[in-house]
């Protein structure tokens, strides 16, 4: 059995994948894929694993939690999906990190079930808009308290990502960039899913365009992508970024910036970090980098 963890981060999600992997829940599940609904596994997972205490999880411990999850007899690849597998909302950040907590959390998850093969999933955002976005979500008092003593200037998920590597060396980790969701969402769906590269599309395929395009817009490229299919994902992204181009809501792409003593050369400099960080991951061994 498969066990795909995505893992968030926080305030890049919002159970969007979940929606659009259970769009195909037939198709899924006919080849022995599932992806159950949240409110099904993310209590009982909390639960077993505090019980756990860091042991694997007797047989019987196992077949509960299967029960719990699925009705399938006998899936291939479950998919399971929280933006807290890696810390707490209210702990994102602390000890000048992301998620300080990841290297002790994430390798709790394989004792769930010892004898499966485990693979994470994470999509990542640019500091500028991710700390902003993590302020408004957790409603902290100050920006301080949220940051718990780390310098924004200093956060780097190529970080986060060797920390879950060295504390889970033999689980495979794919990343991705939040911006970049718009363009490769069928490529994010079927990784999750573990379908092959080929394999036909996915239901939900175009979801993250949704309100980020005008209904022209989305309309007028579903058009034209019936009328002249792309041969590569790189074709599609293509012809999607052209019509983002053109029918995109202007306000929906832009992020509040004001967090206390940021400036303009603040926000110039975290990006610029962050495309030198996006590299730095791309070229981790174990690490898929999607884009």
């Amino acid at each position: 059995m498969q066990l795909a963890f995505h893992m968030g981060a926080l305030c890049t999600d919002e159970d969007q994948l979940v929606r659009s992997l259970r769009k195909n829940h037939d198709r899924l599940a006919g080849e022995g894929i599932i992806v159950p609904a949240p409110g099904r596994y993310r209590p009982i997972l909390g639960e077993t694993l505090r019980n756990l205490q860091g042991a694997d999880a007797p047989p019987e411990m196992q077949q509960t939690l299967l029960d719990a999850i699925t009705d399938h007899d006998a899936p291939r690849r479950i998919v399971l999906s929280s933006e807290t597998f890696l810390g707490a909302t209210n702990a994102v950040f602390g000890n000048g990190l992301i998620y300080p907590r990841a290297a002790r959390k994430t390798p709790l998850f394989a004792r769930l079930f010892p004898e499966a093969d485990c693979a994470f999933f994470l999509g990542i955002r640019n500091p500028a808009a991710f700390l902003p976005a993590v302020r408004a979500r957790v409603g902290a008092e100050t920006y301080e308290g949220m940051m718990q003593g780390t310098d924004p200037m200093q956060l780097r998920w190529s970080d986060l990502v060797a920390r879950l590597r060295e504390a889970n060396p033999g689980i495979p980790l794919t990343v991705w960039c939040d911006e970049d969701t718009p363009l490769i969402w069928p490529e994010v769906m079927q990784a999750v899913a573990g379908l092959e590269a080929d394999a036909p599309p996915l239901t939900g395929e175009h979801d993250r365009l949704h309100g980020l395009m005008r209904p022209e817009g989305e309309k007028r490229l579903k058009a034209y992508l019936d009328a002249n299919p792309p041969v590569t994902a790189g074709q599609r992204q293509r012809i999607v970024a052209a019509f983002l181009d053109k029918f995109a809501h202007e306000d929906e792409l832009e992020v509040e910036l004001d967090l206390p003593g940021w400036s303009e050369e603040h926000v110039t400099a975290l990006s610029e970090a962050y495309e030198a960080d996006c590299a730095v991951i791309a070229g981790t061994e174990g690490v898929t980098f999607l884009g």
